[in-house]
């Protein structure tokens, strides 16, 4: 008995190790088959090969190198950030200044780069030739489907029943806006106006393009002082976030809106709940960091202002980059994952840990002082937080100080003067949206400079 049940626990042992053996070139043959079954890659093999390739040239982490970059002996060329410079953007330089003037939004990288797979773009060289897609519109329909989704997760926008336009950034929609609202009786204009301190963009363009139909009047305020009625045909900028102070603003004026939601996002601000007005602009710049891509939209109610912008956008451009569409649906796609969680929790951490730092250097000034921030319940992260704009709006507390930007300037931080957005020059705009690099040199340049303030009140 014992040996017949050593011989069965033999018969076992000899199966089991057959089995064992033979699965994995079962396992391989499935494989093999898998990998037979999917496409080759043909056309856009070499494209793949060539982005990769570029995006692997490391620049130290202070540069990047692009596919469209400079060559030099062969090899795509570092483009540097500012402040360093060499082959491979390894050399500081220890007198640069730190630049915190420009809005150049490359904060975001970083999150990119972590999803590259999913937002790297190829296509064919006769991808979207036509001026139109196939339902003869110059709008991609799954991008607007999409860019409605965006505003439904967030909950910052009604678009429900609402008409959209696409335009070459919010730049241009602004624009497009103006004419849209303004009088078509040349003897009697429409006023545009804005409220202090406003995004300069908005008297530029207006004063630009010179029109019969409109002209730019000024701040809002002070057109409310000196008439005592808002009956005349005026239109109004509402920009919510406020630029540059981050305010969350109201109309002045009992006239047409135009409400510019550029940094209307969580990662600037807490959204208190959905905006419902007549003709809102967002732009994707401030929303994912790509400004290059120049991409923004406009949501209208009003069926005949929405058709003027389209047919200002149609004359301007006739419609948008077919590429460009495609980019931006990428992107998107890739922002409203998981109800977008991931993405905006990341851009909200960033902007929130630099604006932790900036207030304790500024908390130990008595010279400088920046704008008050206050917490709002946001309904899209379900809690209450402070906001965290995009500028920090300085003011030079010194009586003697009555040019800020240029006391910020002797001191190696470069920034934008206050009567550029129709304010004192007391006061002055640092950009906290560029790279990791231009932010840690700017903090550096203002705790060094509140040290040296500190430093002489001891002194004396």
């Amino acid at each position: 008995m014992k040996k017949y049940h050593y011989g069965i626990c033999l018969l076992i042992s000899i199966a089991i190790n057959i089995i064992f053996s033979m699965n994995p070139y079962v396992g391989g043959r499935e494989k093999n088959q898998e990998i037979s079954c999917r496409p080759s890659l043909s056309w856009s093999e070499k494209a793949a090969i060539e982005a990769e390739a570029v995006a692997a040239i490391s620049c130290s982490g202070h540069g990047r190198a692009f596919v469209d970059g400079s060559i030099s002996y062969g090899r795509t060329v570092c483009e540097c950030y500012g402040c360093y410079g060499g082959a491979d953007c390894s050399e500081l330089s220890s007198e640069c200044v730190a630049d915190a003037d420009s809005g150049d939004p490359v904060y975001l990288e970083p999150f990119w780069m972590q999803h590259a797979a999913d937002t790297a773009v190829v296509i064919s060289g006769w991808h979207r030739m036509s001026y139109n897609y196939a339902d003869d519109t110059m709008m991609s329909i799954e991008l607007e489907n999409c860019i409605r989704k965006l505003h439904s997760i967030v909950g910052n926008a009604i678009t429900e029943g609402r008409y959209m336009v696409f335009g070459v950034g919010s730049s241009q929609l602004l624009s497009a806006a103006v004419y849209a609202l303004s009088s078509e009786i040349s003897s009697s204009p429409s006023k545009v106006f804005a409220s202090k301190p406003f995004y300069p963009i908005y008297k530029d363009q207006t004063v630009f393009f010179n029109s019969n139909n409109f002209q730019f009047k000024g701040d809002t305020n002070s057109w409310q002082l000196n008439n005592s009625t808002n009956s005349t045909d005026v239109i109004e900028f509402v920009t919510s976030p406020n630029n540059p102070d981050g305010e969350l603003k109201k109309p002045v004026l009992r006239g047409k809106t135009i409400y510019d939601h550029a940094y209307f996002w969580p990662e600037f601000t807490p959204i208190p709940g959905p905006s419902d007005h007549d003709l809102m602009i967002f732009t994707l710049s401030k929303l994912t960091g790509h400004a290059g891509t120049r991409f923004g939209w406009a949501i209208i109610k009003n069926k005949d202002v929405y058709e003027k912008v389209l047919k200002y956008i149609y004359l301007a451009d006739m419609g948008i980059s077919k590429d460009t569409q495609l980019r931006v649906l990428k992107l998107l796609k890739v922002a409203i994952e998981e109800d977008g969680k991931p993405f905006f929790e990341f851009a909200y951490n960033q902007m929130r840990e630099r604006w932790e730092r900036l207030t304790f250097v500024f908390s130990m000034s008595k010279r400088f002082s920046i704008q008050k921030r206050h917490p709002l319940h946001c309904n899209f992260f379900h809690e209450t937080r402070l906001p965290s704009p995009a500028y920090a709006w300085v003011k030079c507390e010194r009586e003697e100080d009555d040019d800020c930007k240029a006391v910020l300037e002797a001191a190696k931080i470069r920034s934008s003067s206050g009567s550029t957005f129709g304010a004192e020059d007391r006061y002055t705009r640092l950009s906290l949206i560029k790279s990791q690099d231009d932010f840690e040199l700017l903090l550096q340049r203002l705790t060094q400079l509140v040290f040296l303030e500190n430093t002489s009140i001891e002194t004396l």
